[in-house]
């Protein structure tokens, strides 16, 4: 079964941007972030990019191609392991042309890499979002939305995580950045801000079934959260009826009930004929219809007059000895 990851991706890596510009973006991000300059002879330059998914290897191979006609290669290492993926290589043979290739994606300026700022690609909002999407193409990773919120992106430049950063914060997300060993990691832990990155980017199907997810999530959380607070809400009745009722068996053992004022007599026998019903419940049961506040008051009374006879009781057990 794939992941949730590799589904997003899948989708991202069939899409197609609609301007020739959005390519350029895509490409960029991608290629900063999975691939590798070679340096051939004559100062010529190649690339290696290296990928698990077989639609991100076709869609870097395409954008590759759609630029300018370069001589590539496809290697495909096979997993010795259970459960491992193949392994994709697209390498872009050395040759002079690359290095137009690498000036139109903002990598090459003049004769010096530009390991920065990619400003000249990044101008509109469109190039922004192909951006993106190829930087999680290229080392991003989302978890299921049945599990904790996350989504990151991970890269060993620090000022590409920057530029990530800047992007991210320009669509209003709440990212966040920090470092992990050698890599840095640029990441959202909120599910609308997930949703509305999965919307920038173009991951339409992967941001319904999120969204169906989470929606099931939040209503399941919510009644849990409204079930447990019952549940405490009637744990609590429950002791308070069970001490209230002690007090009064107590109050009746010393003295008696019938010594107590009316008013209090009758609410005192009130709770030992419902002991476990709420202090609603108790208001319908009386006759002369006491109000809950009414009744509340007089069952603290009954428990000051037990507390209050109880002490009593010790102090005249201590005289005695």
């Amino acid at each position: 079964m794939s992941s949730f990851s590799a589904e997003v991706k899948n989708e991202l890596a069939r899409a197609n941007n609609k301007k020739s510009c959005c390519d350029v973006a895509e490409l960029a991000s991608l290629l900063r972030m999975g691939g590798n300059l070679l340096i051939g002879t004559n100062k010529s330059f190649g690339i290696n990019f290296t990928t698990e998914n077989a639609a991100i290897a076709r869609k870097t191979l395409t954008l590759i191609k759609q630029s300018f006609n370069l001589k590539t290669e496809v290697m495909v290492s096979r997993a010795r392991r259970l459960k491992k993926n193949n392994s994709y290589l697209i390498r872009v043979v050395p040759e002079p042309r690359v290095s137009e290739l690498l000036t139109l994606l903002g990598i090459l300026q003049g004769e010096s890499f530009n390991a920065s700022k990619d400003k000249g690609i990044l101008r509109k909002n469109c190039c922004k979002r192909s951006y993106l999407k190829g930087a999680f193409l290229g080392g991003g990773s989302v978890s299921k939305p049945e599990s904790d919120y996350h989504l990151e992106l991970v890269t060993g430049s620090f000022s590409f995580a920057e530029t990530i950063v800047n992007i991210m914060k320009s669509f209003n997300l709440p990212v966040r950045l920090t470092d992990r060993k050698n890599d840095y990691i640029i990441y959202l832990k909120d599910g609308e801000a997930i949703i509305s990155f999965l919307r920038n980017v173009g991951a339409n199907s992967a941001l319904l079934d999120f969204e169906n997810v989470r929606v099931v999530k939040e209503m399941r959380n919510q009644i849990n959260r409204i079930v447990n607070c019952e549940t405490a809400n009637l744990q609590k009745t429950v002791n308070a009826s069970f001490r209230q009722v002690e007090k009064i068996k107590l109050i009746d053992k010393i003295m008696g009930l019938d010594n107590l004022p009316d008013k209090l007599k009758e609410v005192a026998r009130l709770r030992l004929s419902f002991p476990e019903a709420t202090l609603q419940e108790l208001v319908a049961c009386n006759e002369h219809k006491i109000s809950k506040s009414g009744i509340n008051h007089r069952l603290r009374k009954l428990e000051e007059i037990a507390i209050s006879l109880t002490k009593d009781e010790i102090n005249e057990k201590g005289k005695n000895k």
